[in-house]
């Protein structure tokens, strides 16, 4: 049986992409019409989770990791940029972000599950503290998911997919592992993650990724947005776990 309902935030709860090829087309336009936009933001978020570790662990400052990852994604295609550019373009792509919405269909999962009361809800996040609680505010995710079940790598000392975050979620969210299920699009660091820590795990795929090399499956996968409010009604009320 689940009973609780944990979700990622970025490109699960709202399209990510959106933000990102307003961004490139502002910053680098030339270089924007040469991309496969849906390839580069694949790519973008590769660099970005790849190394979000090393700002973790100090040894990245995080304007060099957020200037890095699109630098990475830009040469690729043999564009060569500054730092200063990078970092531009990045305040451009927080702008983007600024005018973040829920998708539909995640409005009306989080609503309908905020009225179950035996459902209990909590977020896992990756990314730096004050980056992150502007998209929950944005957002607005208060409004059905109270505060102190929200957990953002940075604030915690851990980031997905080390199981130390799903474990410390497990101890501060009161939650059972065993009947919990995590939501995100991310296979490495959301299933894995998950996975590893004994939770339930549903693979958001909807980019359409290929599974990577892992020793964990998913309990579930779909590849729509719009899959997503039947397969979450299928498993919450036919206590569905595989």
């Amino acid at each position: 049986m689940i009973n609780a309902i944990v979700f990622d935030v970025d490109d699960t709860l709202y399209d990510q992409q959106a933000p990102f090829n307003n961004a490139l087309t502002i910053c680098f336009p030339e270089a924007a019409k040469k991309f496969d936009l849906h390839h580069a933001y694949l790519r973008f978020r590769f660099y970005s989770d790849e190394t979000f570790c090393k700002y973790i662990s100090g040894e990245w400052t995080l304007p060099f990791m957020r200037f890095n990852r699109i630098a990475q994604v830009l040469k690729e295609r043999g564009f060569t940029i500054t730092e200063e550019e990078g970092l531009s373009f990045q305040e451009v792509y927080e702008v983007e972000l600024d005018q973040i919405q829920l998708l539909p269909e995640a409005e009306a999962i989080l609503t309908k599950l905020a009225n179950n009361k035996e459902i209990d809800l909590g977020i896992i996040t990756n990314g730096p503290t004050d980056h992150q609680l502007r998209k929950i505010k944005q957002l607005q995710l208060e409004k059905w998911i109270p505060i102190e079940n929200m957990i953002i790598s940075e604030s915690s000392g851990y980031a997905k997919p080390d199981p130390q975050i799903f474990h410390l979620a497990t101890k501060e969210f009161h939650f059972e592992a065993s009947k919990t299920l995590y939501v995100g699009d991310n296979f490495d660091n959301d299933v894995d993650g998950a996975k590893a820590a004994g939770w339930n795990a549903l693979w958001f795929n909807h980019r359409k990724r290929l599974k990577p090399i892992s020793r964990w499956d998913c309990d579930y996968e779909i590849t729509c947005f719009t899959e997503l409010p039947a397969l979450i009604d299928e498993i919450i009320e036919t206590k569905l776990v595989k």
